[in-house]
């Protein structure tokens, strides 16, 4: 028997996929626990709807990521950091400092978990950090800490 899986099911497939699965399994197990539905006309043209759907939303999340990654590069975030003495910083940047940074100079706002840092930034200068977009799209926040007057 032919079903659409309405979720994954473990050892079966992913969510939308179309199995062949045993007539008992399907109509015992599957169907009733909604874990699937029979493949028939109706329910296969909406497999296909809602997976056109899907890949036009990954679409446009992959062209808004790309924008983002281009905004990027054109912006320097500045933030400010107490230091003590020898030029070493109280502490250090964090990812969600350059998250509100980037938010308060530029208004991008990027999720903090998003922002990769390789090594704690401890010191004054400029830094790059790279930020993961999604859909293997990465950019570049150009980041100067500078000591806070």
């Amino acid at each position: 028997m032919k079903v659409i899986l309405q979720q994954d099911v473990k050892g079966q497939g992913k969510k939308g996929q179309m199995i062949e699965a045993s007539d008992g399994y399907a109509r015992n197990f599957l169907i009733p626990r909604k874990l699937a539905v029979a493949a028939t006309a109706d329910n296969l043209n909406t497999m296909k709807l809602q997976e056109k759907a899907r890949k036009a939303h990954e679409a446009a999340e992959k062209a808004e990521a790309e924008e983002i990654a281009q905004k990027l590069q054109g912006c320097t975030v500045k933030i400010a950091a107490k230091a003590g003495a020898g030029g070493r910083l109280f502490g250090a940047v964090t990812s969600k400092e350059i998250a509100e940074g980037l938010k308060a100079q530029f208004d991008i706002e990027i999720a903090k978990a998003k922002i990769v840092q390789d090594e704690p930034i401890k010191g004054f200068g400029a830094y790059q950090v790279k930020c993961k977009l999604g859909h293997e799209v990465t950019g570049t926040i150009n980041l100067v800490v500078a000591e806070e007057k």
